[in-house]
């Protein structure tokens, strides 16, 4: 009987199971995940390698004319070396890690979340996943607000495959802005990527402008509408009030419609 249930648990049936509990499931990039994983004994003794976890998030990549979503590993915790579980028993580890500042927004569609799993041998490794709410930095949430105070509407917000953009990862998460006041017959759109490090704030706005007569059709055929602006946010910022960072990046828009 104990053989057959070895066999039984080495597929799945029968065997230890996980699930990570975490103390606040709504986070900003930054923040500390903090939690328990209880793991539960199955029907026989088995021997877990290791517990890990990973913070896993998608991006989409372009490959012959089509978008395919790749899965991206932000982060990977090692929770604790061997442990010996007993058929039924019930563990409780606790965990901490830092969510990386890179991490996306779950805004729109993007998923971040969770993976927790058992290093079993012979087995099918039991795993839990959990959806992690993702919330724009108090800096962030500055700059979103100062840009549609402007006059712009947020109407895209995806993570895309950007080798040149991207830092940490092979992506960087675009927020796609379209002008609904003054500035809707000057530009097509804007596009807002964030870099975001402890205490500091790295914005990139892109500007793409409308063509203008033959000239405009020619730049936009050599991608020279495209525009870049950088500029940066400290934390001492967030005492600013928004009106004066929004004049700050209406001013930059600006000089690049000159």
């Amino acid at each position: 009987m104990s053989m057959f249930k070895k066999l039984l648990a080495s597929v799945g049936i029968g065997a230890a199971k996980v699930d990570a509990r975490l103390e606040q499931e709504s986070l900003v990039p930054g923040d500390l995940v903090k939690g328990e994983v209880h793991i539960t004994g199955g029907d026989v003794a088995q021997e877990i390698d290791e517990i890990y976890m990973y913070v896993v998030t998608h991006y989409e990549r372009e490959v012959n004319d089509n978008k395919v979503k790749e899965e991206c590993t932000l982060v990977k915790y090692r929770l604790t070396e061997r442990v010996q579980l007993q058929p039924k028993e019930e563990k409780v580890l606790p965990f901490a890690f830092q969510l990386p500042y890179e991490t996306p927004l779950t805004m729109g569609r993007q998923p971040v979340y969770l993976r927790t799993g058992l290093d079993i041998k012979n087995a099918i490794d039991p795993g839990d996943s959990d959806f992690i709410e993702v919330r724009p930095h108090p800096l962030m949430a500055k700059v979103l607000e100062a840009v549609q105070s402007l006059g712009f509407q947020l109407y895209k917000v995806d993570c895309e495959y950007n080798r040149y953009l991207g830092r940490t990862y092979p992506f960087v998460q675009e927020f796609e802005f379209r002008p609904t006041g003054a500035y809707r017959s000057r530009l097509e759109e804007l596009e807002i990527v964030f870099y975001l490090r402890e205490g500091e704030l790295e914005v990139l706005l892109e500007l793409d402008k409308r063509a203008r007569g033959f000239l405009g059709v020619l730049e936009e055929a050599f991608d020279l509408d495209e525009r870049y602006v950088r500029f940066r946010l400290y934390d001492a910022d967030l005492k600013r009030p928004t009106s004066a960072i929004a004049d700050a990046i209406e001013k930059l828009i600006k000089q690049q419609l000159r």
